[in-house]
């Protein structure tokens, strides 16, 4: 549970104001860290590159192992003619043999050690790019959220409407053409709002399904992201890139790749052997020590062929981590110029947008109601008044989009995550 506290604690500092809310939240509401904490111990694949890390545990055990010793029976001078006939004059001589590796075998336990340290970069990755998933699931199923509310805003202003159309016409001073007009509309906004039903449903399988769930066992998620934090300066940014977990995996393959090349010259030599035994003679009832070493003729370098691959491996690895380094830099330049102007954007509309237009709707309602005011007129204002707030919820939540992408480009907070256990990613 404490690995768990530090993820969340960390995991999209930046985008968790969207997602602070001073209301109770509602029975079966589902919060953010919730719907992280599903998702690192319960997503499927997760789980299941846990096996392929306890795989290599067994790979660092076998690198481990030392050769076996060989049994060496050996009978000479038996089986002939003459005196040689039968065994009278056999020698038999009994030895074991093994070789001797010498840094051999701890370079393959190196190399395999390092192979271990690849695949936990990898799941890294996954637990942030899967923690990342899920908070853009719980955005977009909280956005829909949020157009149902404006949804609702607009069916309750419709029905406003038809009842004052419903008001003039009793007096006289509204066609029916008007009051058929408004009754159209409201049905309009009733299907609308079932069309967001709709959405919501399936953004909330989509979020479940982070977590292997068919069936949503949430009713609602917390949260509002009409709050939106203040951003670092780009500068500061840019100097996180070295912490993202994709370059960090570009430099666990490099040092698993100089692991690779220790090996290969170090077995680009054949190692000695050694016997020692007892003979025993057989024309004299005696025993003596034999003893054997092979030292092979190292002439050349048999492994030139793979040790040229491996030192391009090796540089391929870096102009690679190179490119990834523009290329997150770029991203992030690019993030950041849209986050900016999201920001912008919803500012302008929650304090200036939005206000001018409820101002409006005021003032036309009691126009409309001295009859000095049209209904197209009332209509068009209220057609404003929602689009605006429409739009004020999708820039805010492309804002918070935008910071969780630059979380996970930077890979500051979401990177605190603990050392990862064999079998639980």
């Amino acid at each position: 549970m404490r690995e768990l506290r530090l993820l969340l604690g960390s995991v999209l500092l930046l985008a968790l104001p969207m997602f602070a809310t001073a209301q109770t939240p509602p029975e079966n509401s589902l919060s953010l860290e919730q719907a992280i904490t599903n998702t690192i111990t319960r997503n499927p694949q997760l789980q299941a590159y846990g096996f392929a890390m306890r795989a290599q545990d067994g790979r660092i055990l076998q690198a481990g192992l030392r050769p076996k010793p060989t049994l060496i029976v050996e009978v000479e001078d038996a089986l002939g003619t003459g005196e040689a006939r039968g065994l009278s004059q056999a020698n038999a001589t009994v030895s074991i043999a093994w070789i001797l590796e010498g840094a051999l075998r701890q370079q393959r336990i190196d190399v395999a050690v390092t192979g271990s340290q690849v695949l936990a970069s990898q799941a890294q990755i996954m637990r942030l790019d899967a923690a990342a998933q899920t908070a853009r699931y719980y955005t977009l199923a909280l956005e829909q959220q949020l157009h149902r509310e404006i949804a609702d805003a607009g069916l309750q202003l419709a029905r406003e409407t038809v009842a004052a159309i419903e008001r003039r016409v009793a007096v006289a001073s509204s066609n029916r053409a008007e009051l058929a007009r408004a009754q159209a509309d409201l049905a309009r906004r009733e299907l609308y709002r079932e069309d967001i039903d709709h959405e919501i449903i399936s953004a909330r399988h989509l979020l479940a399904a982070q977590w292997g769930e068919l069936e949503p066992q949430f009713d609602s998620l917390e949260g509002t992201p009409f709050e939106l934090p203040e951003i670092e300066p780009i500068d500061v940014l840019l100097t996180r890139i070295e912490q993202n977990p994709e370059l960090e995996k570009f430099l666990s393959e490099q040092r698993l790749q100089e692991s690779i090349l220790r090996l290969e010259r170090t077995a680009q030599n054949d190692p000695w052997r050694v016997s020692a035994g007892l003979r025993r003679i057989q024309s004299s009832a005696d025993f003596g020590v034999v003893a054997q070493l092979n030292i092979p003729l190292n002439f050349g370098n048999r492994n030139q062929g793979r040790i040229a691959e491996v030192q391009e491996t090796i540089a391929q690895s870096e102009a690679e981590r190179e490119a990834a380094k523009v290329r997150i830099q770029t991203q992030l330049l690019r993030i950041y110029l849209e986050l900016e102007h999201s920001i912008h954007r919803a500012n302008t509309l929650r304090e200036e947008v939005v206000p001018r237009f409820e101002e409006a709707l005021d003032e036309i309602r009691r126009a409309y109601d001295l009859g000095s005011a049209s209904y197209l007129e009332r209509l068009e204002v209220q057609e404003e008044l929602l689009l605006a707030r429409s739009d004020l919820a999708e820039t805010s939540i492309q804002a918070h989009l935008d910071l969780i992408e630059i979380e996970r480009l930077t890979g500051t907070r979401v990177a605190q995550l603990p050392p990862i256990e064999r079998g639980t990613p």
